[in-house]
């Protein structure tokens, strides 16, 4: 009885250990990662124009 309790107790610490540790964005990095993502694409797609042109 007394390991199924410390089992539980070592599972549970272990869960909210990685839970808790999880990074948070907020709304604005959301939209700057956003908005550089639009822009390596629109880069990598003028590449391909260009490339297909010569």
């Amino acid at each position: 009885m007394k390991k199924i309790i410390l089992v539980l107790v070592l599972l549970f610490s272990i869960s909210i250990a990685f839970t808790s540790c999880r990074e948070e964005k907020s709304t604005g990095d959301k939209i700057e990662d956003a908005v550089e993502e639009v822009g390596d694409g629109i880069e990598d797609t003028a590449d391909d124009v260009k490339d297909e042109l010569e």
